[in-house]
């Protein structure tokens, strides 16, 4: 089983590239096994073109190294953070995607404004508030999941329907309930990203009618 994940997310983390969703070393990709409560994920550091399927990382919800001789990705425990909380998911992709990286950058969630959203993302794609200096100088991976928890949590939003967050300053995180979901919701939100942006450049239109925003994602 963890040798299948391993391949999972190896070549869900090659994608990554193919899809021109990151450069050099961005991004990492984790996926867990939830009743050996074992995550596997990529490591740090690693080039993909180097990378194989035996470098990825597996250990515990606590962080403990299970199996693997490399560094966990630098996003660890925010990826942990998220399993913890985030009970119903089984995988998460961060990238550095241009578009939605972009309204993180500009602290700005992404309005549902036409069924292309609404088919994956029942709602507006949130955008976290920013760090304080405490919680960047306690543990910058730790706080960033601890406030995208919070942001669900303050705002009542359903993870299994928003499946993806934009961490203020930082870029995307998604998830899905394996790998080849998570994926998905990846480039989706790019896409939704850049057709956001288009379209409040052409006109400053309102978000879709919850109505018409339902009707899609739950059809």
């Amino acid at each position: 089983m963890l040798e299948n994940l391993k391949h999972q997310v190896y070549k869900a983390s090659l994608k990554l590239v193919e899809q021109g969703l990151v450069i050099y070393i961005w991004g990492n990709v984790s996926t867990i096994d939830r009743e050996k409560g074992l995550v596997v994920i990529k490591p740090s550091g690693v080039s993909y073109e180097e990378m194989i399927p035996a470098d990825m990382v597996v250990m515990d919800l606590n962080g403990n190294i299970v199996e693997g001789t490399l560094k966990p990705s630098t996003d660890t425990d925010t990826h942990l953070e998220l399993y913890k909380n985030f009970t119903h998911i089984g995988a998460i992709l961060h990238s550095h995607s241009e578009y939605a990286t972009c309204w993180a950058q500009a602290g700005r969630g992404i309005p549902p404004l036409g069924i292309t959203h609404a088919n994956f993302f029942n709602g507006e794609i949130p955008c976290t508030l920013p760090l304080t200096i405490e919680q960047v100088e306690n543990n910058l991976e730790l706080e960033t999941g601890k406030m995208i928890v919070n942001t669900f949590l303050s705002r009542n939003l359903d993870p299994m329907r928003i499946p993806g967050v934009l961490v203020y300053g930082h870029g995307p995180f998604c998830w899905g309930k394996d790998v080849s979901s998570a994926f998905d919701h990846t480039v989706v939100i790019e896409k939704v990203a850049r057709m956001a942006y288009r379209t409040l450049v052409l006109n400053n239109v309102s978000p879709v009618e919850k109505i018409l925003l339902d009707h899609h994602f739950f059809s």
